[in-house]
């Protein structure tokens, strides 16, 4: 099943602070649900500015417990960098 999540950041003065002390072992991270078909393409949302506010990602897993327990895992949950996440399921489109 695919899922949508958004994920945004916490909005106090040391957010961008933990978002990038976290961000090698996240994308560590990605890389490896990215290499057995977990994650279908993600990325950083950005503020009008151009600045870092959270995450989305296009997901892959048989179930949202799954998904939620991937998510749990995650450095930027582990390090508090994520403070709202949102999760739908989703379909890409066959185009």
């Amino acid at each position: 099943m695919q899922f949508l999540v958004i994920a945004r950041d916490g909005t106090d003065a040391e957010a961008l602070n933990r978002r990038m002390a976290a961000r090698p072992a996240h994308f560590e991270n990605a890389r490896r649900m990215k290499a057995c078909g977990q994650l279908i393409t993600g990325g950083a949302m950005l503020d009008a500015e151009g600045r870092m506010i959270g995450s989305m990602m296009l997901a892959e897993f048989p179930d949202q417990a799954a998904l939620e327990a991937a998510i749990a895992a995650d450095p930027y949950v582990e390090g508090q960098v994520w403070k709202d996440i949102e999760i739908k399921p989703f379909r890409v489109a066959p185009l």
